[in-house]
Order: structure tokens, then C-alpha cells, then sequence
């Protein structure tokens, strides 16, 4: 099961226009982003409320970072429905920043916003049934929203679906769905989803026994830095033809992240 970092996640999901690459953006732009929304913000503009919040989470805009004053302004944006910072008043409650941690109320506010669409908050709205934090455990509703979240291309709940599959939590065991799903995840550069995909492919589960996919499937997950993926690629590669091994480290070699994965 593959767990998200909010910290790293905070970034995805701020507002495009104050919160830009360094390449497009700097801290006087920044600044003139918060001076213009701040007196929204106090009549009650729930976007530029969300921006304020922003601000103060990262410290831009001409202000310091303060966790505090950044759920202040969160709160007041999520209230009126604004399911980015629905989503990070969420985040601050998971992680205790700028509140006691809180499980349940995490929960409250990853709730808001997965029933309005939001992948990522489905996502951690899964995963926080998957655990058991803040709600009692149930592996049935993890699947409910983990799918929401994959059914949207999030590659983590993508992943963690194809584990509920593989190990029949909150779904019957299912080898061939969770391929379907490990495949997804694996062509979003998911390195545990290839390493997983790979092993299904060399034992013949879910799929026909598939020694040149499976080499493939390893050579790219250690690419990626998956720890044991040299050790079962290289097992792997004694059972090829030298012309088979010589094709599949080809197709591994010129594959891209984003397309089609170059089995057979």
C-alpha cells in the first residue's frame, strides 16, 4: 500500500497564479498576487481566501510562513465550498500543522472535497479508511475511493487499488484486475507498480507467463530505483534467448513515462 506525501503534495494543489515554477515566477509577483487578494479575502472572497492561505503555508507573497494563519484562512475558504482548501485544511489536520493533529477532522474536510470530484482528496479519504485513522477500518470504502481517485489517472490510488486486488482486501482476489490496474499506474512511471506488474508477469498471474515482459517490467522499475528489481531482472534475463534479451532491453531502454508500456 503506497502512501502519499501531503507535504510534497501541497504544491499540486495551489493556486496556478501566485504559486508558479521559480522560473515563472518571484516573490514580487507573488506580492502583488497577495496585495490584490487580501481585501477580497476580508469581504469574503473564498478564492483569494484560499490564496491568502496559500501564502502564509509557504511563506510567499511578502509574508512569513505561518501554519497558523495559513488554517485561518483555509477555514474561511473551505466554508464556502472551496475544495483546494477544503483539501489542505485537511492536509494541516493529518500532519498537526497550525492545528493538534486530527484524524477525524481530516477526514471531515478530505470528505468535503472528494465529494466534490477531487482526486486527491478521494485519495487520502481512501487511505485514511485503509488505516483506520480518524474512522473505523474498511477496506471496502478504501476501494470506493481509491477508484474515484484512479478512475481520475491518479497513479498512487491506481497502485494501491491493483494491491487491493492482488491481496483480495475490500474486493474478491483478483490476479487479472490487478494487472489492469498495476498497468496504469506502471505506465505513469509507478516504479512498485512495474517491480509488482513484473513478478504477476513472471509467475503467470492475472497473465500468461511472460519471461521478456517480465524483464522489461523489472529493468524499468530499477531504472526507477526499486531496490530489488536488478536482483530479479538479472534472474530473469538467464531465462531469455540472447536475441529476446537483446529486443526487451531495447524496448526498456527507449520506453518514455506517459506511453504505452513496450510489451508483447
Amino acid at each position: 500500500m503506497k502512501l502519499k506525501s501531503c507535504l510534497f503534495l501541497l504544491c499540486l494543489s495551489l493556486s496556478p497564479l501566485l504559486f508558479l515554477p521559480r522560473a515563472h515566477a518571484d516573490e514580487a509577483s507573488d506580492k502583488a498576487v497577495f496585495d490584490s487578494c487580501l481585501p477580497k479575502a476580508e469581504a469574503g472572497d473564498a478564492y483569494c481566501q484560499f490564496v491568502i492561505g496559500a501564502s502564509y503555508e509557504l511563506g510567499r507573497g511578502g509574508v512569513p510562513q505561518d501554519y497558523a494563519q495559513a488554517v485561518v484562512w483555509y477555514r474561511k475558504a473551505a466554508e464556502q465550498g472551496n475544495t483546494r482548501a477544503q483539501l489542505n485544511l485537511g492536509h494541516k489536520y493529518l500532519n498537526g500543522h497550525g492545528v493538534k493533529q486530527d484524524y477525524a477532522q481530516a477526514v471531515v474536510w478530505y470528505r468535503k472535497a472528494a465529494e466534490e470530484g477531487d482526486a486527491m482528496a478521494q485519495y487520502f479519504l481512501g487511505d485514511l479508511y485503509y488505516f483506520g485513522q480518524g474512522i473505523p477500518q474498511d477496506y471496502a470504502q478504501a476501494e470506493i475511493w481509491f477508484r474515484k481517485s484512479a478512475e481520475q489517472g491518479d497513479s498512487d490510488a491506481q497502485y494501491n487499488l491493483g494491491d487491493m486486488y492482488l491481496n483480495g482486501q475490500g474486493v474478491p482476489q483478483d490476479y487479472a484486475k490487478a494487472v489492469g490496474w498495476y498497468l496504469k499506474a506502471a505506465e505513469q512511471g509507478d516504479a512498485k507498480a512495474q517491480f509488482n506488474l513484473g513478478a504477476l508477469y513472471a509467475n503467470g498471474q492475472g497473465v500468461p507467463q511472460n519471461w521478456f515482459n517480465a524483464y522489461i517490467l523489472y529493468s524499468l522499475a530499477a531504472v526507477s530505483g526499486h531496490s530489488n528489481s536488478v536482483k530479479y531482472r538479472d534472474i530473469i534475463a538467464a531465462k531469455l534467448s540472447p536475441p529476446d534479451l537483446a529486443e526487451a532491453q531495447k524496448r526498456a531502454n527507449s520506453w518514455k513515462v506517459g506511453t504505452k508500456l513496450p510489451l508483447r
